[in-house]
């Protein structure tokens, strides 16, 4: 079966309904013995080290690339090729880590990278509402979760208090501008649906 990867919509999270779908990238070297020696055909994403070291081969193949990064790398580092692939990826290696949710946000802020986004490794469900606030748009989650059950996560919260990547005017701003806040919308931090604490 191949693998499924959630959608949030249209670009930023916005607008369309999230979706499953399969899957059409191959990830390579997520695994330090893999042999990459011979690249696959079809749509791949390789580790920043390999871009790096097989730039020129990589774009000489005429299929599409993407590079996806671990929680050390620095974004900026891949910023002079973002024109040059079809998709960047972030790997979260740990449930608990979340060194990924700032190269998300400086892809999107600092970088201007606008392209597709994904969110790769141990991600569940908990995680989707506030990868998509930091520019993520599309998620691989781990194996043993199940994207159908996750798909649920976007419609966690009703409210954002604060400002972020994919709504970057805060609660209170809206509020005085009198504009984008939901009738009845319960003051920010007395009901389950403030976004500033996850469940």
């Amino acid at each position: 079966m191949a693998d499924r990867i959630i959608r949030a919509g249209s670009p930023l999270g916005q607008g369309s309904k999230a979706r499953v779908e399969n899957d059409v990238w191959r990830t390579l070297g997520v695994q330090a013995d893999e042999d990459l020696s011979h690249l696959p055909a079809g749509p791949i994403l390789v580790p920043l080290a390999v871009w790096n070291a097989r730039r020129v081969e990589l774009l000489a193949r005429g299929e599409p690339v993407g590079v996806w990064l671990k929680p050390d790398d620095e974004p900026g580092d891949i910023a002079s090729d973002l024109d040059k692939v079809a998709l960047v990826a972030v790997h979260f290696p740990k449930f608990g880590d979340g060194r990924g949710y700032s190269t998300g946000t400086l892809l999107r802020t600092r970088h201007g990278y606008r392209g597709e986004l994904r969110a790769f490794g141990d991600i569940g469900r908990d995680h989707l509402f506030f990868l998509v606030r930091c520019g993520f748009d599309t998620f691989r989650l781990a194996d043993h979760r199940d994207p159908e059950d996750a798909l649920a996560a976007f419609n966690d919260f009703s409210v954002r208090y604060q400002g972020s990547v994919d709504d970057p005017q805060p609660l209170f701003r809206k509020r005085s501008a009198g504009a984008g806040v939901p009738p009845g919308a319960a003051p920010t931090g007395t009901g389950s649906n403030d976004a500033r604490s996850p469940r």
